[in-house]
């Protein structure tokens, strides 16, 4: 199952971001990883400062209390949608994903 962001316009430049607090308990985020899928549907790697498919990280954070993970996301190829993937390996070792779908549209 993938979870939705709200519409995004390839004009905006703005914060979306996956609260990991429940899945973590008291354990927090070591590391984050952001993948999208390419325009041959293929996940791939997209560090802050690339583009990939038209759609751009511009950067990444995680929360203060290392239980949120932030990307912020500019352009975007109008009435297109992304599959975004989200990897953390937590304070105790292990690894876990999560997708989310995000559509551009002109607003």
């Amino acid at each position: 199952m993938s979870f939705r962001w709200p519409n995004k316009d390839p004009d905006e430049q703005l914060d979306y971001s996956i609260d990991w607090s429940r899945f973590l308990g008291s354990a927090t985020i070591s590391s984050v990883a952001w993948f999208v899928n390419n325009s041959s549907g293929v996940k791939t790697s997209i560090d802050a400062g690339v583009t990939v498919n038209g759609i751009q990280n511009v950067s990444q954070t995680t929360s203060t209390d290392n239980q949120t993970a932030t990307i912020n996301l500019g352009l975007g190829t109008n009435n297109l949608e992304y599959t975004f993937f989200c990897r953390i390996t937590d304070s105790t070792g292990s690894q876990a994903e999560r997708s989310v779908k995000l559509r551009v549209r002109d607003k």
